[in-house]
């Protein structure tokens, strides 16, 4: 199967990328990298890779294993224009996050919101963890006026992770955990219907994320072809649910 997977220039998350990548190619299908310019050679937010802060806050080692994997292949050097696609020609849309001031061109794009749209109502799987909920978020269904999330059960980058981040680090990296002056968690809860029953924030959690072989400390929401999920410590679960969940749908 073909997955269409979005991403801005750079500044996009290490593990929110290469872990569905890894997962999905590893299972056999084709993941296509579509940037606002054919041709372009993304590139993932450097701190992640080196550390954030004092070599800390960064990427799991096997993540950044995956994203130099990931950064050799065709697909990733050879990406097509999110304006052009004809997304009527895959199976699954992938919508990563990313905390640094270049995922604005990604969380900002009309153009990308109105593909997001159109893929919405062919029913086909649609995954999105972290600040990546937000492109749905901001997506109107073309029917309805309305984000095309108006009526769906949902998780994102909740208000206290995105909290927490930022105090932490604004001392030494000012504004960098904040992409929007606006929390994530409030823009997802503003374009539901009823915030209260549909958001779902999972357990607390700071720190411990899932892994490879342990879901213990992940979290995710699914709704019928919709997937979504927290942060990168979800990204396992999320990587594996999300194939699950393509595998399963019919053309």
């Amino acid at each position: 199967m073909r997955v269409l997977m979005p991403v801005p220039d750079h500044d996009f998350d290490v593990t929110e990328v290469a872990v569905p990548w890894r997962i999905l190619t590893d299972a056999g299908h084709e993941v296509v990298f579509t940037t606002e310019r054919a041709g372009t050679v993304p590139a993932a937010d450097p701190r992640l890779l080196t550390g954030v802060i004092f070599g800390q806050l960064g990427a799991e080692g096997e993540p950044r294993s995956f994203y130099q994997q990931l950064t050799g292949t065709p697909e990733f050097n050879a990406t097509v224009s999110w304006a052009e696609v004809d997304v009527d020609d895959f199976d699954g849309l992938l919508l990563p996050g990313g905390h640094a001031p270049g995922m604005r061109q990604y969380l900002g794009s009309e153009a990308l919101q109105r593909q997001v749209a159109r893929f919405w109502t062919l029913g086909r799987p649609v995954g999105a963890i972290c600040h990546g909920v937000l492109v749905l978020a901001r997506s109107e269904d073309p029917a309805t006026g309305r984000s095309v999330l108006a009526q769906r059960r949902t998780t994102c980058l909740p208000k206290y992770m995105e909290r927490v981040a930022y105090f932490s680090t604004a001392w030494r990296l000012g504004r960098y955990y904040r992409t929007y002056p606006a929390y994530v968690e409030d823009e997802v809860r503003a374009a539901l219907d009823n915030p209260d029953t549909q958001f779902q924030r999972g357990p607390l959690e700071l720190t411990r994320r899932g892994t490879a072989t342990d879901d213990t400390r992940a979290f995710l929401v699914e709704d019928r072809n919709y997937l979504s999920a927290r942060w990168p410590g979800d990204a396992y679960l999320f990587g594996r649910r999300y194939l699950a969940l393509l595998e399963g749908a019919e053309r």
